[in-house]
Formats: C-alpha cells, sequence, structure tokens
C-alpha cells in the first residue's frame, strides 16, 4: 500500500497544505509528495489569476503567521476613515470600503491598493473622479462604486450639495465624485434655463357671481439656487399656489363685463401679485398669460344673444343714416333741377333710357314731348 501521494502545483497557482484542517504551510510551484500517516493531509490549489485570497483562515495568517503573509501576500487593512483603491496591473478594479482586511497572492498579478483618508473631506479628486468616470465602456468594470456618489453636472445647470443633511454649496458644471462613507450625501440638480408652468381648469367666481374656467401660461426661472431650495421644499409648487392666488385675486374683484373688454387685466395682476411674493426666494416671473376663459353653457347663450342684439342696432343705425344721405342727395339734385330746365331735360331722358330697357316695342304718337308727358302724368 502506498504511503505517499503526488500532489502537482502549477506556475500559475499556489498550494494550501492544510494537516487535519489545520494551516501547515504554503505550497509552491512544483511536485509534492504528502506522506500517508496517522495525520489527514489536503492541499487546496488557488489560481494566481484571481488574486482575491477568500479563505476562511485568511484572519488566522494575518494574526497569527505574519511572516508567511510578507512572503506570500499583499495585505490590506483599512481602518474606519480609510478607502483602498485596488489597481491590477496598474488598471483601477475595485474600491475596498473601511474597515477592509484582505490578502492579495503575489506573483501573477501586480495588485497594488492605494489607501485614501476620507476623514480629510468627501469630494475625490479630480484625477480620481476622472478614473472612476464612464467605467461601464471598460472591458472589466470598477466594483465597490456603491460608496461613491458620480454626479454629473450639465450646463445651463447648478447642483446642491448636501452633506449630512446641511448644504455645503452649489456646484457649477461639470463631474462630480464623493465619498458616501461615514456621511449623507446628496445632491439635487436644478435647471436654471426658462421652464413653464400650467394652470389649468380654474373655476372661479367673479363680482357679479358668474363663474368662469380660466387656464393660465407662465414662464419662470431660478435666480437663486440657494434661497429657492433651502427656503422652499418644492419651488414650482409654491409657483403654482401663488399664480392660483393672483388668478383668484384678479377675477374675484371683478365683473363679467370688465374682464370681458380688458381681458389683460388678468395678466397684469396675477404678474404684480406672484412677482412680489416670488422675489424672496430666488425665482423670477418671466411672463403670465391667459390662454382660455370658458363661460358656462347659459351664460354663452345670453351674451349671443346680446351680440346679435347689439349688432342688430348698429345695422339699423347704419341703414338709416344711409336712407338720410340719400333723402338728401334727391333733395339737392331738385333744387338743382328747378333752377336748370337743362338739367330737368337731362334727366327726363334718363329715365326714358332706363324705361325703354324694359320694354321690348314702343309705339309713339305725338312725338317725343307726348312720350314725356305721359310719362310724367304717370308718374
Amino acid at each position: 500500500m502506498l504511503m505517499f501521494e503526488r500532489v502537482i502545483v502549477k506556475k500559475s497557482e499556489r498550494g494550501l497544505l492544510l494537516r487535519n484542517g489545520d494551516f501547515e504551510r504554503v505550497l509552491s510551484p512544483g511536485c509534492h509528495w504528502l506522506f500517508k500517516g496517522l495525520d489527514r493531509l489536503r492541499v487546496e490549489t488557488f489560481a494566481l489569476d484571481q488574486p482575491a485570497f477568500t479563505h476562511g483562515l485568511a484572519d488566522y495568517l494575518m494574526a497569527k503567521e505574519p511572516a508567511v503573509v510578507a512572503a506570500e501576500f499583499i495585505k490590506v487593512e483599512l481602518s474606519e476613515t480609510q478607502v483602498g483603491l485596488r489597481s491590477d496591473n496598474g488598471v483601477l478594479v475595485e474600491v475596498l470600503a473601511p474597515t477592509t482586511r484582505r490578502l492579495y497572492w503575489k506573483g501573477l498579478v501586480d495588485v497594488a491598493v492605494e489607501v485614501v483618508d476620507v476623514a480629510a473631506g468627501a469630494e475625490l479628486s479630480p484625477g480620481l473622479t476622472a478614473r472612476l468616470a464612464q467605467t461601464q465602456m471598460r472591458s472589466r468594470g470598477v466594483s465597490g462604486l456603491a460608496g461613491v456618489l458620480q454626479v454629473q453636472v450639465n450646463e445651463f445647470a447648478a447642483g446642491i450639495l448636501w452633506i449630512d443633511g446641511k448644504v455645503d454649496r452649489v456646484l457649477g458644471p461639470g463631474s462630480y465624485a464623493f465619498w458616501k462613507f461615514n456621511r449623507t450625501v446628496s445632491v439635487d440638480l436644478v435647471d436654471l434655463r426658462l421652464q413653464a408652468v400650467d394652470v389649468s381648469g380654474q373655476d372661479i367666481l367673479t363680482r357679479d357671481k358668474v363663474s368662469l374656467r380660466l387656464n393660465l401660461a407662465a414662464t419662470y426661472r431660478v435666480t437663486d439656487v440657494l434661497k429657492a431650495y433651502t427656503q422652499l421644499q418644492k419651488p414650482a409648487e409654491h409657483l403654482y399656489r401663488e399664480l392660483q392666488f393672483g388668478l383668484r385675486a384678479a377675477v374675484g374683484t371683478r365683473s363679467l363685463d370688465e374682464l370681458l373688454e380688458n381681458k389683460a387685466v388678468i395678466d397684469e395682476v396675477v404678474t404684480g401679485h406672484a412677482r412680489a411674493r416670488l422675489a424672496d426666494y430666488g425665482l423670477a416671473l418671466e411672463s403670465v398669460g391667459v390662454k382660455d376663459i370658458v363661460l358656462p353653457g347659459e351664460m354663452k347663450t345670453i351674451l349671443a344673444q346680446v351680440v346679435e342684439a347689439q349688432k342688430a342696432a348698429e345695422a339699423n343705425v347704419i341703414r338709416r343714416r344711409e336712407e338720410t344721405a340719400a333723402s338728401r342727395s334727391l333733395l339737392n339734385t331738385a333744387k338743382v333741377m328747378e333752377d336748370n330746365p337743362t338739367a330737368l331735360r337731362l334727366k327726363e331722358l334718363e329715365t326714358l333710357e332706363r324705361v325703354a330697357e324694359r320694354i321690348d316695342k314702343i309705339s309713339v304718337f305725338s312725338g317725343l314731348d307726348g312720350v314725356l308727358n305721359g310719362l310724367v302724368k304717370l308718374a
């Protein structure tokens, strides 16, 4: 019966010899003979292209076998305020959280860990921020990014940095990254461009108790980011309410006739009301306009009748004016003919011409004078 067992450890591997389950030694590449005696010997092999040593004996080796650790491993032991940046062959591959304790095999992969003190500040350096950006574009992503807040602030925007519930500062356009370890970090992005808000379906009674439905449109911009987002939880909702109040103040204090005669008064009143209340909150109202004024069905019928009556009255006035002008013209013509027999004669010939146009055949017995005299007698 053979008392030896041959074990081969490849050049790309390391072996861990265990005697009765306890650590015996690290086996280097080569052929090893194990004596099978009373003790139970076992060898576990590890591929060096996966350098992280996650075995259950890692804590034992760090605590009790410092010489083995120094010879075979790269040791990482971080405090509560330290973060490790692990690189494999010069490429960043992992962010190690505080209090991490880990071993990495030496040999095939050049493992380096850069230690960063996160207590010195929440923000990462621009160089490190650039290294962490767009990690999904690499063939191998960076793990452990849950502990890093990455923020992209676009042009025409700003970011409010909150650290542990307090405003730290306003971020301009650019790329930023912040450590989330041992602190609470968040960024609110604010669009500084012109914004639009609609106040729709507002049912309001006029001073003379007529119910109107109005739709209002407004544009605004954020002029002071800190004022707007530290004093107001939701600036857009605050603006919406102020526009509502201004609309009710404009409509409720005026009659329907006043509003229909001057619709611009609503815009003026709402603008004045809202601007006075928004200035202290870092919001600037740019424009206000009423899009629609919807009347109840019965009021539409009444107004249609009023308009119809007004137009009929205007038509009567025009008709009377034209009749008066025609009568005055006839009177002037008669006066001219009274003093001028030639003009009268020309008028008679004109009348005869119009009559002749409507008659196919005329028999004349008394000459032209007889025809004219007959026409005068008929008239």
